[in-house]
């Protein structure tokens, strides 16, 4: 009951510490934002170190970024672009929201001031290569790399006074390759997917960027929402998606590089993992088997006649090529593979067995009648046909029945013979003689 206690007090006192932490996030959030008390805001800002963590999004790899539940992070892809651009930074300003963009270097070349807008506003800017081909999975090496390198020196060129971009880079159409993230890694670039998109490049209404941005979120819990500022109806969904984002409890963390004068937010590694496994839950995957190699390859010992247990107290015969192995065309073995080693047979092995008695082969009267071979004199009687049976017989024609006549034998006259000579057969061995069966023929009254 004491136990019990404590964990209820213990509860109790979480629950109070976690509620005035989020009212105080929130407070501060609308502290932040003045002339907007019901604004969203910014609820904190994530340090991240790209070094430590290579590559983030849940969309296409393992990590991403340490967030806890409800909270997100927003990013816009292809800008800057003029007016649907400076739409979604009044919109993010009332809302006093920071987000991450991904800038094209010629869109960044062709629009400098809109990149300015960007870093004055405090959200970070990333690069979103050169000319946004959907072909990075399949360029040459040389191709990919020229894209980043001018789309970096073309965002840094729009921002002037010195200024870098982040090092953040989003491949254009997520259209990973191995080179590509080799190539990121090797530049101290941070590789960026995301956890769920709205769809918003395709042409669907801005009802429907909304619905699947909240939609998907909610299956999430957390995550890197993936939108464009350069749409119209991104421009008309994202002033709706703040709203319910603050209606439904989210918050909105601002993610930036690490500097020297601004060290890496601490975490640990199992927060950048979307959905980190708990200790309450056993994992059920097996430990991986490292990769060795065989440090020697020689044979192994041929088996000695001892090694085998069924030939301890025989003999084994050496195997030779008999004549069934001739026929068939498999030779066998003149002698085993190994050195055979037989046992010398013990003095008593013969084994003796009782002799069967005679009456073991007597057979009994009856069983012998039923083994007799009928007599050859009948059948020839049978496969006589036409000719004459026996002396004194009638041909087949006189006499005979009409069957017999159209050239079938008359058999009754060889069954009644086969019958009586059965009998005396049976009489003459000691037998009863069989009882005469007479047919009776039923004549009409």
């Amino acid at each position: 009951m004491i136990g019990k206690g404590l964990a209820g007090v213990r509860t109790w006192q979480c629950a109070v510490l976690c509620l005035g932490l989020v009212s105080g996030i929130a407070t501060q959030a609308a502290a932040d934002c003045p002339g907007h008390p019901d604004a969203l805001g910014t609820s904190r800002t994530l340090v991240v170190d790209p070094r430590e963590h290579l590559r983030i999004g849940t969309m296409q790899y393992a990590e991403t970024l340490p967030l806890e539940d409800h909270e997100v992070v927003l990013t816009f892809d292809d800008g800057p672009l003029g007016h649907n651009s400076k739409q979604v930074l009044e919109i993010l300003a009332a809302q006093c929201v920071k987000a991450t963009f991904f800038a094209i270097g010629r869109m960044a070349k062709e629009n400098p001031e809109g990149v300015r807008k960007l870093r004055d506003a405090g959200h970070s800017i990333g690069t979103h290569s050169q000319n946004h081909p959907l072909t990075f999975n399949k360029m040459p090496a040389e191709q990919a790399k020229k894209e980043i390198d001018d789309g970096i020196a073309s965002v840094t060129a729009a921002l002037g006074d010195s200024t870098a971009p982040a090092p953040f880079f989003r491949i254009p159409g997520l259209l990973r390759a191995g080179g590509v993230e080799q190539y990121l890694e090797s530049k101290g670039i941070q590789t960026w997917s995301a956890d769920f998109p709205a769809d918003d490049w395709r042409r669907i209404s801005s009802s429907r960027v909304y619905e699947l941005a909240i939609n998907r979120l909610e299956a999430k819990g957390k995550g890197i929402l993936l939108l464009h500022d350069i749409q119209a109806r991104t421009v008309a969904a994202l002033p709706r998606i703040l709203h319910e984002l603050k209606a439904r409890g989210y918050r909105i963390v601002h993610v930036v590089p690490a500097s020297p004068e601004l060290p890496a937010t601490p975490t640990e590694p199992q927060q950048w993992q979307l959905h980190p496994p708990s200790e309450n839950v056993a994992i059920s995957h097996w430990p991986k088997i490292p990769n060795f190699v065989f440090a020697a390859t020689a044979p192994l010992p041929a088996p000695a006649l001892s090694d085998s247990y069924w030939h301890d107290d025989w003999p084994i015969p050496v195997a030779g090529t008999s004549d069934r192995g001739k026929r068939r065309g498999v030779p066998l073995p003149l002698q085993a593979p190994w050195p055979r080693q037989a046992p010398p047979l013990p003095e008593r092995a013969a084994i003796a067995l009782p002799a069967p008695s005679a009456s073991v082969f007597q057979m009994q009267d009856r069983l012998r009648f039923a083994l007799t071979r009928a007599p050859r004199s009948a059948e020839p009687a049978i496969a006589a046909g036409p000719r004459r049976v026996a002396d004194g017989a009638k041909p087949a024609g006189a006499g005979a029945s009409p069957r017999a006549v159209a050239g079938k034998p008359n058999l009754g006259r060889v069954h009644r013979a086969s019958a009586s000579h059965a009998a005396r057969h049976a009489t003459q061995a000691g037998g009863r003689p069989p009882k005469r069966l007479v047919q009776v023929k039923k004549r009409n009254v």
